[in-house]
Protein backbone atom coordinates (compact mmCIF):
# COMPACT_ATOMS: atom_id res chain seq x y z
CA UNK A 1 0.00 0.00 0.00
CA UNK A 2 2.88 2.00 0.23
CA UNK A 3 3.39 3.09 -3.42
CA UNK A 4 -0.25 3.99 -3.68
CA UNK A 5 0.16 6.29 -0.54
CA UNK A 6 3.11 7.99 -2.23
CA UNK A 7 1.03 8.30 -5.76
CA UNK A 8 -1.91 10.18 -4.18
CA UNK A 9 -0.33 12.40 -2.41
CA UNK A 10 0.74 14.13 -5.37
CA UNK A 11 -2.61 15.05 -6.13
CA UNK A 12 -3.37 17.28 -3.26
CA UNK A 13 -0.19 18.69 -3.27
CA UNK A 14 -0.57 19.90 -6.40
CA UNK A 15 -4.18 20.85 -6.69
CA UNK A 16 -3.77 22.46 -2.93
CA UNK A 17 -0.51 24.44 -4.49
CA UNK A 18 -2.51 25.58 -7.58
CA UNK A 19 -4.90 26.77 -5.24
CA UNK A 20 -2.82 28.70 -2.95
CA UNK A 21 -1.49 30.30 -6.19
CA UNK A 22 -5.19 31.40 -7.42
CA UNK A 23 -6.16 32.66 -4.00
CA UNK A 24 -3.13 35.02 -4.30
CA UNK A 25 -3.77 35.85 -7.99
CA UNK A 26 -6.78 36.98 -7.02
CA UNK A 27 -6.52 38.91 -3.90
CA UNK A 28 -4.05 40.90 -5.18
CA UNK A 29 -5.54 41.23 -9.14
CA UNK A 30 -9.42 42.06 -9.84
CA UNK A 31 -8.64 41.23 -13.60
CA UNK A 32 -9.83 38.80 -16.09
CA UNK A 33 -6.67 36.11 -15.82
CA UNK A 34 -7.44 36.76 -11.41
CA UNK A 35 -11.56 36.18 -11.78
CA UNK A 36 -11.18 33.47 -14.30
CA UNK A 37 -8.64 31.59 -12.29
CA UNK A 38 -10.91 32.16 -9.16
CA UNK A 39 -13.68 30.34 -11.20
CA UNK A 40 -12.05 27.19 -10.82
CA UNK A 41 -11.02 27.25 -6.76
CA UNK A 42 -13.48 25.47 -5.29
CA UNK A 43 -13.47 22.82 -7.83
CA UNK A 44 -10.02 22.49 -6.82
CA UNK A 45 -10.15 22.44 -3.48
CA UNK A 46 -12.92 20.05 -3.21
CA UNK A 47 -10.48 17.73 -5.62
CA UNK A 48 -8.08 18.24 -3.13
CA UNK A 49 -9.87 17.64 -0.01
CA UNK A 50 -11.25 14.58 -1.39
CA UNK A 51 -7.93 13.30 -2.83
CA UNK A 52 -6.44 14.01 0.52
CA UNK A 53 -8.62 12.24 2.24
CA UNK A 54 -7.84 9.45 0.33
CA UNK A 55 -4.08 9.72 0.83
CA UNK A 56 -4.50 10.38 4.56
CA UNK A 57 -6.56 7.03 4.87
CA UNK A 58 -3.91 5.27 2.66
CA UNK A 59 -1.08 6.75 4.84
CA UNK A 60 -3.09 5.80 7.91
CA UNK A 61 -3.49 2.03 6.65
CA UNK A 62 -0.07 2.33 5.78
CA UNK A 63 2.09 3.45 8.58
CA UNK A 64 -0.18 2.14 11.80
CA UNK A 65 -0.97 4.24 14.46
CA UNK A 66 1.47 2.67 17.17
CA UNK A 67 4.10 2.94 14.55
CA UNK A 68 4.10 6.46 13.35
CA UNK A 69 3.00 8.02 16.85
CA UNK A 70 6.32 6.46 18.42
CA UNK A 71 8.48 9.07 17.04
CA UNK A 72 8.78 12.77 17.06
CA UNK A 73 8.70 12.56 13.03
CA UNK A 74 5.94 10.56 12.99
CA UNK A 75 3.87 12.59 15.03
CA UNK A 76 4.41 15.62 13.93
CA UNK A 77 3.93 14.26 9.87
CA UNK A 78 0.38 13.17 11.03
CA UNK A 79 -0.04 16.52 12.96
CA UNK A 80 0.76 18.54 10.04
CA UNK A 81 -1.42 15.98 7.55
CA UNK A 82 -4.14 15.78 9.95
CA UNK A 83 -3.96 19.87 10.34
CA UNK A 84 -3.64 20.29 6.71
CA UNK A 85 -6.31 18.55 5.72
CA UNK A 86 -9.11 19.77 7.80
CA UNK A 87 -7.48 23.71 7.22
CA UNK A 88 -7.92 22.95 3.54
CA UNK A 89 -11.31 21.26 3.99
CA UNK A 90 -12.73 24.15 6.10
CA UNK A 91 -11.27 26.74 3.28
CA UNK A 92 -12.87 24.41 0.71
CA UNK A 93 -16.31 24.75 2.64
CA UNK A 94 -15.58 28.62 2.96
CA UNK A 95 -15.19 29.68 -0.70
CA UNK A 96 -18.19 27.04 -1.58
CA UNK A 97 -20.82 29.00 0.19
CA UNK A 98 -19.58 32.63 -0.27
CA UNK A 99 -18.57 32.17 -4.06
CA UNK A 100 -17.50 35.52 -4.56
CA UNK A 101 -18.24 37.31 -1.59
CA UNK A 102 -14.82 36.06 0.05
CA UNK A 103 -12.66 38.67 -2.83
CA UNK A 104 -14.89 41.76 -1.49
CA UNK A 105 -13.49 44.17 0.88
CA UNK A 106 -11.23 42.91 3.41
CA UNK A 107 -12.06 39.87 2.88
CA UNK A 108 -10.10 39.22 0.24
CA UNK A 109 -6.62 40.45 2.59
CA UNK A 110 -8.22 37.26 5.05
CA UNK A 111 -8.32 34.86 2.01
CA UNK A 112 -4.45 36.38 0.91
CA UNK A 113 -3.12 35.63 4.49
CA UNK A 114 -5.18 32.45 3.99
CA UNK A 115 -3.54 31.24 0.68
CA UNK A 116 -0.08 32.34 2.07
CA UNK A 117 -0.77 30.28 5.54
CA UNK A 118 -2.25 27.03 3.33
CA UNK A 119 0.91 27.27 1.20
CA UNK A 120 3.18 27.17 4.26
CA UNK A 121 1.24 24.49 5.65
CA UNK A 122 1.07 22.04 2.66
CA UNK A 123 5.16 22.29 2.68
CA UNK A 124 5.63 21.80 6.00
CA UNK A 125 3.47 18.38 5.38
CA UNK A 126 4.94 17.63 2.05
CA UNK A 127 8.71 17.70 3.91
CA UNK A 128 7.44 15.91 6.56
CA UNK A 129 6.34 12.85 4.62
CA UNK A 130 9.41 13.25 2.11
CA UNK A 131 11.35 12.82 5.32
CA UNK A 132 9.20 9.68 6.21
CA UNK A 133 9.85 8.02 3.04
CA UNK A 134 13.63 8.49 3.11
CA UNK A 135 13.75 12.22 1.07
CA UNK A 136 14.32 15.46 2.94
CA UNK A 137 14.23 18.04 1.66
CA UNK A 138 15.73 21.48 1.23
CA UNK A 139 13.03 22.40 3.39
CA UNK A 140 14.44 20.25 5.98
CA UNK A 141 17.50 22.99 6.49
CA UNK A 142 15.19 26.09 6.97
CA UNK A 143 13.57 23.82 9.92
CA UNK A 144 16.87 23.58 11.18
CA UNK A 145 17.99 27.14 11.28
CA UNK A 146 14.48 27.66 12.59
CA UNK A 147 15.72 25.27 15.63
CA UNK A 148 13.43 22.43 14.77
CA UNK A 149 15.07 18.61 14.10
CA UNK A 150 12.42 16.92 12.74
CA UNK A 151 13.63 13.29 14.00
CA UNK A 152 14.33 14.61 17.57
CA UNK A 153 11.74 17.58 18.20
CA UNK A 154 8.12 17.04 18.57
CA UNK A 155 6.99 20.47 19.79
CA UNK A 156 5.56 23.37 17.74
CA UNK A 157 8.45 25.91 17.95
CA UNK A 158 8.81 29.19 19.92
CA UNK A 159 8.40 30.87 16.10
CA UNK A 160 5.39 29.45 15.02
CA UNK A 161 3.24 30.53 17.94
CA UNK A 162 4.18 33.94 17.99
CA UNK A 163 2.96 33.51 13.94
CA UNK A 164 -0.25 31.88 15.11
CA UNK A 165 -0.99 34.48 17.71
CA UNK A 166 -0.26 36.98 15.35
CA UNK A 167 -2.01 35.41 12.73
CA UNK A 168 -5.04 35.22 14.68
CA UNK A 169 -5.26 38.83 15.75
CA UNK A 170 -4.44 40.22 12.21
CA UNK A 171 -6.99 37.87 10.69
CA UNK A 172 -9.63 38.88 13.92
CA UNK A 173 -8.79 42.23 13.14
CA UNK A 174 -9.40 41.99 9.26
CA UNK A 175 -12.88 40.16 10.41
CA UNK A 176 -14.31 43.03 12.35
CA UNK A 177 -13.30 45.62 9.72
CA UNK A 178 -15.08 43.25 6.98
CA UNK A 179 -18.25 43.02 8.79
CA UNK A 180 -18.38 46.63 9.64
CA UNK A 181 -18.28 47.89 5.96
Amino acid sequence: MAPYHHLMVHFPIALWTVAALIIILRALSDGALARNAAAVLTPLLVLGVLTGAIAYLIGLSVFPYEAISSSPLGRNKLIAATWALAYWALLAITVWRLGDAVWEGAKRWVMLLLGVLGGGLLTVAGALGGHLSGTPSAVSQLFRLLGWEVYTTFYVPNFMLVLLVIAAIVLAGLGLVGRRS
